[in-house]
């Protein structure tokens, strides 16, 4: 996984608190990361079971928990990484990185597994559920839909920078450092569409899916921008990897087209 701190040496001879936040703001943005996602998920976690409780959805799948617990370990181990880098112990850090090679494959299955698991149950909702919880679940459906189309660009935004930052851990370890955390951000928005107390312009617009999640990365990417007077590499392969699928998501919002394709792909084309 990825170097995640400039060098110590460098960071030494520049002193002061130039050098202390070279050192540790990989640490910083994970654990801002790990600290989104509980602001996003704890609270629509305990709503979600409670309605599962009172009988009012059906209970998580079983992917949905291995899901939880993948991107967990992944967020740990992002942070572990930073925080081995921080403190000096390259050596381990290497070790652990190779748990990388396994948990970013492992992720991403599951990740686009989850999709059909979960909207499946909104589907099966409507084939089979009392007639008024039926047409509750209809009116949702559009936005589950579009929340489909999220969920794709995510794993394939994800996916591809992982392969681009553990491909690039021996020769480029600047950029590798970056492009890991720059693939984590590409989930954020399961996180930050959740925080209840932040502005939104779903279900209208996707606006904010892209939005908040800058605003995360924000710190990491002002501190390059300010120590290198200028933008590193990894941010233009964020942006040429990212950019298609964001199109492509933004175009597809609420379009008629898009939900024909999605019910298609979920084996539901009755219900469009």
């Amino acid at each position: 996984m990825a170097t995640v701190a400039d060098s110590i040496g460098t960071a030494r001879r520049t002193g002061g608190f130039t050098a202390f936040a070279d050192r540790w703001i990989y640490v910083f943005m994970a654990a801002l990361f790990i600290a989104t996602v509980f602001a996003g998920f704890i609270p629509d976690s305990i709503g979600k079971m409670d309605a599962v409780a009172a009988g009012k959805r059906p209970p998580f799948p079983m992917i949905l928990h291995v899901h939880a617990v993948l991107m967990g370990s992944w967020l740990l181990l992002l942070f572990t990484q930073a925080l081995l880098m921080a403190t000096g112990r390259s050596g381990l850090h290497k070790q652990l990185g190779l748990t990388a090679m396994v948990l970013a494959p492992a992720l991403i299955i599951v990740g686009f597994l989850l999709i059909p698991a979960i909207d499946g149950q909104v589907i099966d909702g409507i084939r089979h559920g009392p007639p008024a919880v039926a047409e509750e679940l209809r009116n949702v459906l559009p936005i589950v839909l579009n929340i489909m189309a999220i969920q794709i660009r995510v794993g394939v935004v994800f996916a591809i920078l992982v392969v681009i930052g553990l491909a690039a851990r021996r020769t480029d370890p600047e950029a590798h450092k970056r492009l890991m955390f720059l693939a984590t951000s590409a989930a954020l928005p399961a996180a930050t569409d959740r925080i209840t107390w932040l502005p939104t312009t779903m279900p209208g617009s996707a606006l904010t899916v892209d939005l908040w999640p800058l605003f995360v990365i924000a710190p990491m990417f002002l501190w390059d921008l300010y120590r290198r007077r200028g933008v590193h590499r990894a941010y233009w392969i964020w942006l040429a990897v990212s950019l298609i699928p964001a199109i492509a998501m933004h175009v597809a919002w609420n379009q008629p087209w898009w939900h024909k394709a999605a019910l298609t792909m979920l084996g539901a084309p009755e219900l469009i």
